[in-house]
């Protein structure tokens, strides 16, 4: 029986306190109150296994906000002396003791931790010392790959985000066009796995594929703006991050592409749409 995440099992009899649940070798109560309408012997339930606050193994039906083994950003709802409880959306709240806490912990916060099981009683048990629970071999990712984010921290290099819910990768802040928080989930992209296995990541498709995007995006804009935008070879990189999101690199590869299809034209601080351009039909396509 997996504690702390999900199980199939069938139902094997009953008792005051609810039905006895089994997966063929050991047996759970799932009290009464989380028992399915209809319920009858030999039925097959999936439930959540944990041990509640009498230090007894039981099932729910609830949902937790995470299993053991997932990264999540949870809140406290209390703390004493020995440690912080985080509330995971099920009867029994997950203890994180002090020495697990990276940085102390108050109620009313919420932090990205890992949930494992403690080797002394098995109950769930948490952790924010995130480094030491990510896997650290990257084979199974490739460069320009699309892959989901769990922002976990931030510091002046940048933010570290939770990759696929096994790595932990770096978006630096140079790179970062937008508003982004802890705990928020995002589609990222892996933009460099190096060397020595640290894991570079982007908020944006790496290469060709995010300069015909960005092409169409500003191609768009600038019908939408009267055919001008007062942005140009010479603007400041801020003006460029500010207005459009992207650095003042992608911003010049992507108004180098439009000026080679003769859609626009460039001076030092403005672009500008040709009138009736050759290249439109090409871009329509490419949209297409």
């Amino acid at each position: 029986m997996q504690i702390g995440s999900y199980n199939n099992l069938t139902i094997k009899g009953k008792n005051v306190e609810g039905l006895i649940l089994s997966d063929g070798t050991d047996d759970v109560l799932l009290p009464y109150h989380h028992i399915p309408e209809g319920s009858e012997p030999a039925d097959t339930v999936f439930a959540f296994v944990y041990h509640n606050k009498e230090g007894r193994l039981v099932a729910t039906l609830n949902r937790p906000y995470a299993c053991v083994g997932d990264f999540a950003y949870l809140k406290v709802v209390g703390e004493n002396d020995k440690g912080a409880f985080l509330d995971i959306g099920i009867d029994k709240d997950i203890f994180v003791p002090k020495r697990e806490q990276k940085r102390p912990m108050f109620s009313g916060e919420s932090y990205v931790v890992y949930l494992f099981l403690d080797e002394r009683d098995q109950r769930i048990i948490a952790s924010s010392y995130l480094e030491e629970f990510a896997e650290i071999d990257p084979s199974e990712l490739e460069e320009g790959e699309e892959v989901s984010l769990l922002i976990a921290e931030s510091s002046d290099l940048g933010y570290t985000a939770i990759i696929n819910n096994k790595y932990i990768g770096l978006i630096y802040r140079n790179e970062v066009y937008e508003d982004i928080a802890i705990g928020e989930s995002r589609v990222g992209f892996i933009s460099k796995i190096r060397e020595n296995k640290k894991i570079d990541l982007s908020l944006r498709p790496i290469g060709f594929d995010f300069i015909l995007e960005s092409r169409d995006s500003l191609y768009d804009l600038l019908k939408a703006n009267g055919g001008v935008l007062k942005l140009g070879d010479k603007s400041a990189p801020e003006d460029i991050r500010h207005h459009l999101k992207m650095s003042k690199k992608a911003f010049k590869q992507t108004i180098g592409g439009l000026y080679k299809q003769r859609l626009i034209t460039i001076s030092d601080y403005e672009i500008r749409l040709v009138e009736n351009p050759e290249g439109q039909q090409d871009i329509d396509e490419l949209a297409d």
